[in-house]
């Protein structure tokens, strides 16, 4: 098959919420198929998607074009009245960016409409087009666009100046009059018209498909998700609907049958899209600006803050009793700011380091660290975490690995009541709300409530709709193919009634579209220049008088991430509240200024309190189940804690792990080591593989693997790719054998990382 002479140009993916079926990988996968050079996204007034498709689309060979269907105001943007009788008061439109100009104009365009245009919908105007026309090209679009609407209430002198307004906003080589043809009688009249006014007005031709499904058998679940959209069900009569099945991703060939009378329409796809020559920067960091003292760099600034702070944790340990070698802090201190500096990340940690010092001297309890951050030293010095990596054998490698460029992850927990204090001193030191801002989320179909909300629009009873949605597994992540699969029922039930047939083939069809958008909890990203520089932001309305509208970016945290932009988790926590107003009580009762840091590891009284199952209101170890491990395992040891929240996941409590390893560590099982280098890293865990830290030192001392390709050992077990695994078993073995290990033995430590790496903490 020869390359394609068409381009979809007008496409809505699933990010056009509840409006398209769309998918990503389905959409490029048939896009390849076809031969088609390139794709573009033209989501409705959004761009949420745009970096996934970016990528995706790259993925594939195909080169993807970056739109958007934005809304236009039928006069200002400012102007909040229904004084046209026009559905959502605007008119359609597609801009697609041909480069990086018209990408940012783009990002200004899609955030003001929400920011300063949002009535019914996210308006943009014909001024703010005039400003931020420079390197987009733009469509006339459907019937609700400007022109077509004009055209077809055969008011074709306006619909001539409206043409004529776009065509000097945009330039004449920049604006297309865009012919759709669904086998519709209005369409052909409105296609006749805009070929006259084309030849008129000198303006080109381009044909598109205003796409929002894959295939042309997607148009009933397209229906029951338009119900979704506009909470109807499939009986009303007055539901809002599609008027043919003509709207799916149609092939080269359909298109140009559709439009082989005007076959300039089908070629202007292709010569538009050799002209979106956009290309998206993810190499690039894009931190705010760290303001150091005169004379110094980010890099000597890092230098001296943390021996400044490593210094006051040795003085810490001198007064607590605790032993240790300076020697060996030093040495891990200054390899890991190498590597830090090495990477570019010194800005990254004093900015971090900075917003946590804010909130520790404004008495806002800051958490003592969580997930691999708390293997750096460095961290540690500088008081982004309370957790020594040496005294627990953490590694650095986890945290930032130097084989493997990505962005460091420090997730920071915040009394819950302040945690809005610490964002506003963040926002205040870089830029106010133009620099600073809330992440955007995406809420999915998931099996049960896909099963729900088919039942609802296809009206039948919510008793037998629930019925059949409780057959589904209650288990995390389970899908309703695999849920078909194990529960039997499903297969009856279909053969017994077509509507439940209906029901669980249209479920199927649209589980795990995205549903509603929302504002991550913790996310926050932070920008040296205004973020519309690099992304759009989108707004949520206030939810009550006095309360201030909700602004996020339009990205995700993937998207955010890839862009090089600073993002954060500030994530509340109840339980620094509670620990905090305790400290408190206790002071003023007792008059006693407990310092939480300085509680010794080794009480005695406390570990009978936890063997006595005692612990409802104690962080994560007062659930019923946890409570039942604690009275099994009777921890003695600090160590102990560490291995039962380790424990109690769904991994190890399904595999049998677990009283294995209770078994062990009252001496009833022998601990059994493979190897004897296995005893100095698996002794803590009683000869069981429980961390992860575990796997990557085995993989050191056994294969000789640096620490960095250790870590990409991690990932590539937690993965579970059959060739990425494939290969690292071959490089594992054959350092062993450089090492004179003997190959079964190796094999079958191998083996049993592979197994438990699944449910390493």
């Amino acid at each position: 098959m020869k390359p394609s002479n068409f381009v979809h140009l007008h496409l809505h993916t699933s990010f056009s919420l509840l409006d398209s079926s769309l998918r990503h990988e389905a959409l490029f996968k048939r896009a390849a198929e076809f031969k088609m050079p390139a794709v573009a996204m033209t989501d409705h007034g959004n761009m949420f998607g745009a970096v996934d498709f970016y990528t995706g689309a790259k993925k594939y060979g195909l080169k993807p074009i970056i739109g958007c269907e934005v809304y236009v105001a039928p006069e200002s943007r400012h102007d909040k009245k229904d004084k046209h009788d026009l559905r959502d008061a605007s008119y359609h439109l597609i801009l697609l960016a041909q480069n990086e100009k018209g990408y940012k104009n783009l990002l200004k365009l899609v955030t003001l409409g929400y920011m300063e245009g949002f009535y019914y919908k996210p308006r943009i105007d014909k001024e703010l087009l005039s400003e931020h026309a420079e390197g987009l090209i733009a469509l006339s679009s459907c019937g609700r666009g400007e022109v077509a609407y004009n055209v077809n209430k055969e008011n074709i002198p306006r619909a001539i100046k409206v043409a004529d307004q776009y065509r000097d906003i945009m330039g004449p080589e920049n604006f297309f009059l865009e012919l759709q043809n669904h086998k519709m009688e209005y369409q052909e009249k409105i296609n006749n018209e805009l070929v006259k006014i084309g030849n008129k007005l000198s303006l080109p031709l381009v044909a598109t498909n205003n796409c929002h499904y894959l295939d042309r058998e997607d148009f009933d679940a397209h229906e029951i998700l338009l119900c979704l959209q506009t909470g109807k069900t499939m009986s009303d009569q007055h539901r809002m609907r599609y008027p043919s099945d003509e709207y799916y991703f149609k092939s080269p060939e359909e298109m140009a049958e559709l439009f082989r009378d005007i076959p300039q329409a089908i070629e202007n796809t292709l010569k538009i899209s050799e002209r979106c020559e956009l290309e998206m920067d993810f190499d690039k960091l894009n931190f705010p600006d760290y303001p150091v003292p005169e004379t110094y760099t980010l890099e000597s600034y890092l230098v001296e803050q943390t021996n400044k702070g490593l210094g006051e944790r040795f003085q810490e340990m001198n007064k607590l009793g605790i032993t240790y070698e300076q020697s060996l802090y030093r040495k891990r201190l200054q390899d890991e700011l190498s590597i830090i500096e090495r990477m570019g990340y010194p800005g990254y940690f004093l900015i971090v380091w900075d917003f946590i010092d804010y909130a520790r001297k404004n008495g806002i309890p800051v958490g003592p660290g969580r997930g691999s951050a708390a293997g750096s030293l460095v961290a540690y010095s500088l008081r982004i975490t309370d957790i020594d990596p040496l005294r627990y054998d953490l590694l650095f490698e986890r945290f930032l690995n130097p084989e493997r460029v990505s962005m460091p992850d420090i997730d920071i927990d915040f009394c819950m009541s302040k945690r809005d204090d610490v964002i506003k001193y963040v926002s205040k030191k870089y830029g106010g709300s133009q620099n600073v801002s809330q992440i955007i989320t995406f809420g999915s179909m998931k099996a049960k409530g896909v099963l729900r909300d088919v039942g609802r629009v296809l009206d039948m009873p919510y008793g037998e709709v629930d019925k059949i949605a409780k057959l589904v597994p209650d288990r995390l992540n389970i899908c309703l193919k695999d849920a078909f699969k194990e529960e039997l029922r499903f297969e009856r039930m279909k053969k017994d009634s077509e509507k439940v047939t209906e029901l669980l083939d249209i479920a199927l069809n649209l589980e795990g579209l995205h549903r509603h958008c929302s504002t991550h909890a913790a996310g926050i990203v932070i920008s040296s220049k205004p973020l519309t520089n690099f992304l759009p932001l989108y707004k949520f309305p206030s939810k009550g008088k006095g309360e201030q509208d909700e602004v996020v970016t339009q990205y995700s945290m993937e998207g955010v991430e890839k862009l090089g932009l600073l993002k954060m988790d500030f994530l509340g926590l109840k339980t620094l509240t509670v620990i905090d107003n305790a400290l408190r009580l206790i002071k003023e009762s007792l008059e006693v200024d407990l310092n939480i840091s300085a509680i010794p590891m080794v009480d005695s009284e406390t570990y009978k309190l936890l063997c006595s199952t005692r612990t409802l209101g104690v962080f994560q170890l007062e659930s019923s189940g946890m409570r039942d491990l604690l009275k099994k395992m009777k921890p003695d040891c600090f160590e102990d804690i560490i291995a039962l929240l380790a424990l109690y996941r769904p991994g190890p409590l399904e595999s049998g792990m677990v009283d294995d390893y209770i078994k062990r560590k009252h001496g009833k099982l022998e601990e059994k080591y493979e190897l004897p280098q296995l005893k100095d890293v698996l002794k803590e865990t009683h000869g069981v593989i429980l961390y992860q830290e575990q796997v990557m030192r085995i993989a050191s001392i056994l294969a000789g693997f640096s620490l960095g390709d250790a870590d990409l050992l991690r990932r590539a077990m937690g993965k579970k790719k059959p060739e990425e695994m494939e290969a690292q078993r071959e490089k594992f073995i054959a350092g062993a054998e450089k090492k004179n290990i003997d190959i079964k033995k190796a094999t079958k430590v191998f083996d049993l990382m592979e197994k438990f790496a699944g449910y390493g903490f």
